[in-house]
């Protein structure tokens, strides 16, 4: 458990998601342990627990691969303690395996989620388009390079230790937002680094990054930036299909957009395509999303 923001970025999730037996125990569940990573407004980041309790539920799976999962955020993590996983084993078929994992800190549940693995099989193939346009993410600024030397403790985290080098089409919404004020986005994104060649790795990495900027294109429909006075918002659920094996050490393109925001929630949807064109995974998360100038 690091207290300061870690020095090499990727190292600390890959830890981050190594869970443990812990201890040997056994219920009715199999129980693991996990450390959290540190962030620097003191909370567990979502998309850490997310991809851990898929790490722990693809533990108890065998040759079986995750494709889709459904998860709920019902407390703030404290990053100053590990999580357990319990995993509950619902059903083993012919084909398909289904698993619910619980993440508690303090004897409560912060976390609850439910994931369906399935063996191998052919089918029918077919994908959305990779869409056109889009420049490649060499011609694009780092977030490092756009945000500089601010010192502000969460600006240097979005800088310097994200273990994903995440670059926006077009301007980012970090401090303003320019241009037009649309509820769609993309961004760009890969692990810092070569990842070990192990497919869970690879697919709770992709779980990890896929809760980075799925929200901000509802803040980009309304000229909302992350810097806003007062701005509060939060995961509350989160959905993933996962159509493809990601190699998430390359770069992949996350498209992202909202297609609504009412009482105090928005909704955002994203695809995640490898840069060769394929449709890798899809992506739904609800979000808290509470602005000052908007409340009675």
């Amino acid at each position: 458990m690091n207290t300061t923001i870690p020095n090499n970025p990727l190292e600390e999730m890959i830890a981050t998601l190594n869970l443990s037996d812990a201890n040997g125990a056994k219920t009715r569940e199999d129980i693991f342990t996990g450390p959290s990573q540190w962030m620097p407004h003191g909370r567990v980041f979502g998309g850490q627990v997310l991809a851990q309790s898929l790490v722990a539920a693809t533990r108890t799976v065998e040759n079986r691969f995750v494709h889709s999962l459904h998860g709920y955020f019902l407390r703030p993590g404290d990053i100053n303690l590990p999580i357990t996983f319990s995993v509950d084993r619902l059903r083993d078929g012919r084909s398909f395996s289904t698993r619910r994992v619980q993440a508690y800190q303090k004897g409560e549940p912060i976390f609850s989620m439910i994931a369906s693995f399935q063996v191998t099989d052919p089918g029918l193939e077919h994908q959305d388009a990779f869409p056109a346009g889009i420049p490649d993410p060499e011609t694009l600024p780092s977030a490092a390079e756009l945000i500089g030397e601010n010192p502000h403790p969460v600006a240097q985290y979005w800088a310097k230790a994200r273990p994903f080098d995440m670059r926006h089409v077009g301007s980012p919404i970090y401090f303003s937002v320019q241009g037009e004020q649309v509820p769609h986005q993309a961004v760009w994104l890969k692990a810092l680094g070569t990842m070990p060649d192990d497919l869970t790795l690879h697919t709770a990495a992709l779980a990890y990054a896929s809760d980075y900027s799925i929200l901000e294109s509802i803040y980009r429909a309304h000229g909302i930036a992350w810097s806003h006075p007062g701005l509060k918002s939060a995961s509350l659920d989160h959905a993933m299909w996962f159509h493809r094996q990601a190699k998430v050490d390359g770069w992949m393109l996350y498209v992202q957009e909202s297609p609504s925001a009412q009482g105090g929630r928005g909704l955002a949807m994203g695809k995640i395509f490898s840069r060769d064109g394929q449709l890798l995974a899809t992506v739904a998360q609800e979000g808290m999303v509470r602005v000052p100038e908007m409340a009675d």
